[in-house]
């Protein structure tokens, strides 16, 4: 069984080919490149140097955010669109589990964050594979709810750094942070945690935010404001 994975939630790209089991290509880049210009040019490489053709494919796995708004939305349809045309099933992912997926022999809770500005991040726990939440919540929030759990917690993501500086004086010996290389969405973990997985109505498959647009905030903030 051959599978296109594909990960453009937030600035890094992550794109991968598996065929029963062996990773035959991956790529992964954390420059910041438009993923409207650069996925499909990846994907089309990434193709060609595996040797495998579109009708060829058996199933897309897609990451389904939370992260960028434009990110999310831009591989979902990607996804979307190959798995119409080629009729394959699609398979969707939360994007803070594929990060979390580095670190799958950690004995404790791993925390993958993506940071949300202005003290929020979106955070994913997980437990022995579990999911415990996976929220847009504040730094503050997350770091008691942390604290309360009382075991070692591992910390993946890019954005990890931002927020270092706060986690360890909460946190303290209990915290670690994974490395660079760990730190970055692999479309082939994204793959693996796909096989699990019941696959996704094509036409139901939409990107999962975790929280609501700033379109719609000032729409609801408007309505409130008339009364309506």
């Amino acid at each position: 069984m051959i599978w296109l994975g594909i990960d453009t939630s937030h600035t890094p790209l992550a794109v991968a080919i598996v065929k029963d089991g062996q990773v035959l290509a991956e790529y992964k880049s954390s420059v910041k490149v438009t993923h409207s210009i650069g996925t499909m040019p990846a994907i089309e490489e990434l193709m060609k140097k595996a040797n495998i053709k579109p009708s060829e494919l058996n199933a897309i796995a897609v990451a389904k955010g939370p992260g960028s708004y434009t990110g999310v939305r831009i591989g979902v349809t990607i996804g979307k669109t190959l798995a119409w045309t080629l009729n394959l099933p699609i398979y969707s992912v939360s994007s803070l589990q594929v990060l979390a997926g580095n670190a799958p022999y950690f004995q404790g809770a791993v925390c993958s964050i993506m940071d949300a500005r202005r003290g929020n991040v979106f955070a994913g726990i997980y437990v022995n594979g579990e999911t415990v939440k996976e929220a847009h919540m504040s730094m503050v929030d997350l770091l008691a709810l942390l604290d309360e759990m009382e075991q070692p917690v591992l910390f993946v993501g890019m954005d990890v750094n931002l927020h270092w500086e706060q986690i360890n004086e909460v946190l303290g010996d209990k915290v670690k942070q994974a490395g660079a290389a760990f730190s970055l969405p692999s479309a082939a973990v994204l793959i693996e945690i796909a096989q699990s997985m019941e696959p996704t109505n094509v036409h139901t498959a939409v990107p999962e935010y975790l929280r609501i647009t700033e379109a719609e905030a000032n729409w609801m903030k408007e309505q409130k404001k008339n009364g309506n």
